[in-house]
């Protein structure tokens, strides 16, 4: 009797479609989070650093937070947002990508040199001026890496989002385990690192289109 193969190939060319329409969704779980968390940091971010006092109780808030299992948190919301609904898995996920971009959002303005806050100053730059064409534009690299960390993490966590009804490629992990069935769990690990690394290089792209002389925050 032949071994079991670990990978069923012919499985996966029949799924096509409906692997191609989990990774969608799984897209849109995942990043649309990380969007609103964005959305959210800069302005945050911006009182934060004209207001120091406001940023370590607001960073200490997220960071509990990102401490909470994403499952125990998902089950807490469903009976406020329900069971199978994009909600639930989204909004734990926004939560958790502005732990990450607030502190990042704040680190980048904080690291505008003060030479460059009062040469803009001396040129006639009023402070909104200022903070949009010189402050800004130059704490785009760290904005950049602390997305780029936000996309990866929340790819990884929406996965989790298929216990409770619903997780995109999460779905693929549990039919294999249910059926003993490796291939969709294999097929599943393969997408979300394929998203995820996607994801990156089209971050990497922009955050150099952005900033040029930084590399894009890449590094």
């Amino acid at each position: 009797m032949e071994d079991e193969p670990l990978v069923r190939w012919r499985w996966i060319g029949d799924h096509l479609g409906y692997l191609g329409g989990l990774t969608a969704d799984h897209a849109v779980i995942a990043l649309v989070p990380v969007l609103i968390a964005l959305l959210i940091a800069v302005p945050l971010g911006l009182l934060c650093a004209r207001h120091p006092r406001l940023y370590q109780p607001l960073a200490a808030l997220f960071n509990v937070v990102y401490a909470l299992p994403a499952l125990a948190v998902f089950v807490v919301l469903i009976p406020y947002t329900g069971l199978a609904t994009r909600a639930t898995v989204m909004v734990p996920l926004t939560c958790y990508a502005l732990a990450v971009l607030l502190p990042a959002t704040v680190d980048g303005l904080r690291a505008v040199p003060e030479s460059v806050r009062q040469a803009a100053t001396a040129l006639g730059y009023g402070p909104w001026h200022r903070l949009a064409a010189v402050e800004l534009p130059a704490s785009v690299p760290q904005l950049v890496a602390g997305v780029r960390v936000a996309a990866v993490s929340s790819i990884s966590l929406a996965a989790v989002g298929a216990l409770v009804g619903r997780g995109g490629l999460g779905y693929l992990f549990l039919d294999g385990f249910q059926r003993t069935f490796p291939t969709p769990v294999l097929a599943g690990i393969a997408l979300v690192a394929l998203l995820a690394l996607v994801a990156d290089l089209v971050l990497v792209a922009a955050g150099r289109l952005l900033a040029p002389w930084a590399g894009g925050g890449a590094r």
